[in-house]
């Protein structure tokens, strides 16, 4: 008898290390099932990056982006159908790519229908294009609000999960995975009914999530690579704007008998709206102008161009400075937008009479410097109406000429206001006594160099940190 219980022992512990040896190995063998799943899903996804780094480097559309992602979930789940629906700036998600049949969020209205018509994949896209959730409406709205993936193995118990009539639009199987980059939703992935007609696994549901991960990153890259593009672009379009813009800015000045002349001028950005023109209207006649254009950036040098242009032309029909600019307000006054306008300083200048006979039109009073010991800088004042601020009659009202002595040593000198306006460190404006201040003590020196002072001047006083206007000059010498 005790000989059988020590074979029964020994059966039974050679049964139970049997049993525990297929259990290390069952184990032993699903580790290394999931470690193929693992490697397949490392792999899939790694491919998958791959292709959309391609795509974005090749400046590929949102849409088609979205499409691509779309599609590549399809094809690594083994789904039937798939769709992005994408966020849009109010909280609401739309449909934005499509692939296969996949079923619309919403029940169908029978009303959408032809009679006997099934819907297939146009007209679902075309539904799925127009469907706008509401934030948190449905299985797609709670997923984009929490954050948070859903897998629904058995949908076709499920009371989340839309049943629509036409049996092609079951849903059996369905992922739900929020497109999330640094905790902002971007949208949601939903992936649609196995292709083997079973339901989806844990596996499936964590390849769907590393794809919706790896896709949001894609997806900010590509915003930020087309941003970058579209700046690119940008900063090309404001290149050849300001390339345009200096032609129309005088850089070398017709010889002049009697008469030196230099103009500087500093844009506050790659355009902008102050212009200069100095023009040769005869042997002894010679028109200069300078003008200031409400507002910055490309808009003000448009209406720059235009204005100059005009100015130009009506130089040619009238030697009256007020006329000039009554005309260019007739022109323009009706083409300015409502919150634009164009200050102008337009003056004649005759070599052989020793006159200067000047308009403003709202701009600030050139200054004259003579080389007489009794005066030494006058402000040239006057009436006169900023164009397109005011209509024609009331502009012509106010538009008067006035003439002064313009003799060998005086000095003119125009300039814009972002000159006097530009601030100090205390929040203080360099203002006109200061600029008069410069050109008193400089009367003697070449318009280049007068210049030149002036801005050395202002640099020393200006904030580094200020935001500053257009800076311009334009000074004229009798010599």
């Amino acid at each position: 008898m005790e000989i059988f219980w020590i074979i029964l022992g020994i059966g039974l512990a050679s049964s139970l290390w049997f049993f525990k040896f297929k259990q290390l190995r069952a184990n032993r063998n699903r580790l290394s099932d999931t470690k193929i799943r693992l490697e397949q899903e490392k792999e899939i996804v790694v491919d998958f990056m791959h292709n959309l780094a391609v795509a974005i480097g090749e400046g590929i559309a949102k849409k088609d982006l979205y499409q691509r992602i779309a599609h590549t979930a399809v094809i690594t789940t083994g789904a039937m159908s798939a769709c992005i629906y994408e966020k849009l700036p109010n909280g609401r998600l739309q449909g934005t790519a499509v692939e296969g049949l996949f079923p619309p969020q919403r029940a169908l209205r029978k009303s959408l229908l032809k009679k006997n018509e099934k819907p297939r994949a146009r007209f679902l896209e075309k539904i799925l294009n127009s469907e706008i959730l509401e934030e948190g409406e449905g299985v797609v709205g709670q997923v984009s609000k929490t954050g948070k993936a859903v897998l629904v193995e058995n949908a076709i118990g499920d009371p989340r999960i839309i049943k629509h009539e036409d049996p092609s639009l079951a849903v059996r199987s369905i992922i739900y995975s929020p497109l999330v980059y640094n905790d902002r939703t971007m949208g949601v992935l939903v992936v649609a009914n196995p292709s083997n007609g079973l339901a989806f696994s844990e596996t499936d549901f964590s390849l769907v999530n590393s794809i919706a991960e790896q896709s949001a990153l894609a997806i900010r890259n590509s915003d930020a690579m087309n941003l970058r593009l579209s700046k690119s672009r940008m900063d090309a379009d404001l290149r050849l704007a300001s390339e345009v813009q200096e032609l129309f800015l005088a850089q070398k000045f017709p010889d002049c008998k009697g008469l030196e002349v230099s103009a500087h001028y500093t844009p506050s950005a790659q355009v902008g709206g102050d212009f200069y023109d100095f023009k040769k209207l005869s042997s002894s006649k010679f028109a200069v102008s300078i003008a200031d254009v409400s507002g910055k950036g490309v808009p003000a040098s448009l209406l720059m161009a235009l204005c100059q242009t005009n100015l130009r032309h009506y130089l040619t029909k009238s030697r009256k400075p007020s006329d000039v600019l009554t005309r260019l307000n007739q022109e323009l006054q009706n083409r300015i937008r409502e919150d634009m306008f164009i200050t102008i300083f337009l003056a004649i200048i005759d070599t052989q009479e020793n006159t200067l006979t000047y308009s403003r039109a709202g701009h600030e009073p050139a200054l004259l410097s003579s080389d007489s010991k009794s005066t030494k800088v006058t402000k040239l004042e006057g009436s006169g109406m900023a164009v397109g601020m005011v209509t024609q009659d009331i502009f012509q009202e106010v538009a008067e000429d006035n003439i002064v002595e313009f003799n060998p040593g005086d000095v003119l000198l125009l300039y814009t206001d972002g000159i006097t306006e530009t601030e100090s460190i205390e929040s203080e404006e360099f203002g006109l006594p200061r600029l008069i201040n410069c050109l008193e003590s400089s009367n003697e020196f070449k318009p280049a160099d007068i210049n030149a002072k002036i801005l050395e001047n202002l640099d020393s006083f200006s904030d580094i940190d200020y935001e500053r206007d257009d800076l311009t000059l334009l000074c004229v010498k009798r010599v």
